[in-house]
């Protein structure tokens, strides 16, 4: 192959991690002998079918996630949950696959290190048509969670594509009504619903009613206190023993909630009471541990009903 057909085989492949697809190579003007030369040369290699990388060297991220589309089939694949969040800018989510998903009428082949994925449909405009074909963050995000492992690892996805600005609230919820998922349909919707509306999706009756089987009292709900910038209104408080519950949605972690969160329960310490926080996908995930640290804060040195008894 002369001079010239390789240094554009490189500029072609250069933002795409290192490879090429054929389509590209021959819409480029090179043809299947210009290929198999190169590769007999060992100037380039074959990873896959479609694949041609234009060195070498093992494959870096980017390149595994465009060979994970051209392989699938490049007019019906797009990397998906979690590699499409990661493609978007995630950062400390560990899942090493490559995700794609194509609609579940197409036929796809095996391709080594490559999770398929057949989705029932798509969602109006959900591929990113710029750069390598990935899905859209909130519909990703939603997608992520019903092929994690575990409700812990679903949970997680959801809340970081928050937390790190690839997605809104409220882009999460529209994603989850439009996108159909196959496992732990009803887990994905209530953490949604926490991330989305915080507390009011828990429920502080809810709150209660595990209290209640818990054999704590009914806490007092909505009190109202006076803090540094006026008045305070709190989740949940027992005045048997000045104990304050405060139920954190993703809300709390947003812009200035933090200080704010922070002015108030220093208020609520110095005032005499104790202040426990639950994130209510923490209360979702492990609602028998946080519910025992309540328990606790009901111990009878501290506490004016007597929780083995189950009344006051």
């Amino acid at each position: 192959m002369d001079r010239e057909r390789l240094l554009l085989a490189r500029r072609i492949a250069e933002v795409q991690g290192g490879v090429a697809s054929r389509r590209q190579l021959y819409g480029a003007g090179m043809t299947e002998i210009h290929v198999r030369r190169a590769v007999e040369s060992g100037r380039w290699q074959m990873h896959g079918r479609q694949t041609v990388a234009v060195h070498t060297a093992p494959l870096d991220v980017v390149a595994r996630r465009w060979r994970g589309v051209w392989e699938v089939g490049e007019t019906i694949a797009a990397i998906d949950g979690a590699t499409a969040l990661q493609a978007a800018g995630l950062k400390g989510f560990e899942d090493d696959r490559i995700h794609v998903s194509a609609r579940h009428h197409h036929n796809t082949s095996v391709v080594d290190g490559v999770t398929v994925h057949k989705v029932i449909r798509r969602v109006p405009d959900e591929v990113v048509g710029v750069g390598v074909p990935r899905v859209r963050p909130a519909v990703a995000a939603i997608r992520a969670a019903h092929w994690a492992v575990s409700d812990r690892q679903a949970a997680l996805v959801l809340l970081m594509a928050v937390q790190q600005n690839l997605t809104t609230p409220r882009l999460l919820a529209q994603a989850h009504r439009e996108v159909r998922g196959r496992t732990r349909r009803a887990f994905v919707r209530g953490v949604v619903r926490d991330i989305a509306f915080g507390v009011e999706s828990l429920g502080e009756l809810d709150f209660a009613r595990l209290c209640r089987l818990k054999g704590l009292p009914e806490p007092s709900r909505q009190v109202v206190r006076r803090g540094p910038r006026g008045r305070i209104y709190l989740d949940v408080r027992w005045s048997c023993c000045d104990l304050v519950v405060e139920i954190d949605g993703a809300q709390h972690r947003a812009g200035l909630n933090v200080m704010l969160d922070n002015l108030r329960q220093n208020a609520l310490v110095l005032a005499g009471d104790r202040v426990l926080r639950i994130d209510v996908v923490g209360l979702r995930l492990e609602a028998e541990l946080f519910l025992q640290q309540v328990a606790a804060g009901h111990h009878p040195s501290r506490c004016r009903f007597d929780v083995s008894h189950g009344h006051p």
